[in-house]
């Protein structure tokens, strides 16, 4: 698929701009905030760039708000709302090259659209709806990452949660992070990268940056959770095999009032010291029976990747049986 970023102008010459715009633009930012796309005002223009099926609904809204103003001289912080509100409500996501609207997709990258695609997939986003605190479970290449960062990213858009917080343990591969070289940050930054190229993905380069600076994304290693109380926010712990039962417990106790969490992980690639039990694995047992928890497990069925991916998981699985 073409790549589908772009730009528009919007012309507001007869506007009064003050009245419009909001003092210090108070009314193009509350607008900003709705959307992943970068909106700036240039004159007699106000600037859009991003991905092009994003663009079409903030040109819509702008559209909207303009008729408003013009019949009424003014704008109040709740016909934003409420027309944001309607064009998003009404607007699928139209896949560019087959002209057929799909109301699946979770969020749309410049290349696609983000949504299940297996009948695993359908039910991991279904249960994340549905509940407060979902474990997805299952081999590499099954989309539990991508995805859980799409819902986190869908969530904040929508602005039922106002941050994301993205963490992992620092264990892999039996490595020592003494052996690594830099500061504390930049040997955990290896293991956070994958964390930060999913949601590349999802958002425009300057926009996440600026989400990263003040703090609406936190993408942080899991021992740097530890005190915190994590209020109106969409938490996603991945890799979650390598934590130990306390770990766990640990960062599950941070949720607070309004927040979603997901954790994801792969128990069949433990990386543990061979003394130490996988939270992941226990947690199973634990919160099996507990209102609002759900767990969803994938399989090679789910596999995403090359199809490649999906015979090397049926082949370590049937030696691991014989």
């Amino acid at each position: 698929m073409p790549n589908t970023l772009a730009e528009r102008r919007i012309e507001i010459s007869g506007l009064d701009y003050t009245r419009f715009l909001g003092t210090n633009d108070k009314n193009i930012k509350k607008i900003s905030s709705y959307f992943l796309c970068n909106i700036t005002v240039r004159g007699h223009y106000i600037i859009l760039k991003g991905e092009k099926f994003e663009l079409d609904l903030v040109e819509k809204v702008f559209t909207e708000l303009i008729l408003l103003f013009n019949k009424h001289n003014e704008l109040h912080e709740n016909d934003i709302d409420a027309v944001i509100s309607v064009i998003r409500r009404d607007a699928p996501y139209v896949d560019a090259a087959e002209g057929q609207k799909d109301w699946s997709a979770i969020i749309y990258t410049k290349d696609a659209a983000i949504k299940p695609k297996t009948i695993g997939q359908t039910e991991y986003v279904e249960k994340v709806n549905n509940n407060d605190l979902v474990f997805s479970i299952g081999p590499a290449g099954t989309g539990k990452t991508y995805l859980a960062v799409a819902l986190a990213v869908a969530h904040l858009r929508d602005r039922f949660v106002s941050r994301i917080i993205l963490t992992r343990p620092a264990v892999e591969a039996g490595e020592n992070l003494g052996y690594l070289p830099g500061d504390m940050l930049e040997k955990v930054d290896p293991y956070l990268r994958p964390l930060y190229d999913a949601l590349g993905d999802m958002i425009p380069q300057d926009k996440l940056q600026k989400y990263i600076q003040t703090r609406v994304i936190e993408v942080v290693p899991l021992a740097f959770m530890r005190g915190r109380t994590l209020n109106d926010a969409f938490l996603i712990l991945d890799e979650a095999q390598n934590t130990t039962p306390g770990q766990m417990k640990m960062l599950l106790t941070r949720l607070g009032i309004n927040s979603k969490a997901i954790v994801t992980g792969d128990i069949t690639q433990i990386d543990l010291g061979k003394n130490l039990d996988s939270g992941l694995i226990q947690v199973q047992s634990v919160l099996k029976d507990v209102p609002g928890v759900d767990f969803v497990y994938l399989n090679d069925q789910d596999v995403v990747r090359h199809r490649l991916v999906r015979e090397i998981i049926k082949a370590y699985d049937a030696f691991n049986q014989s």
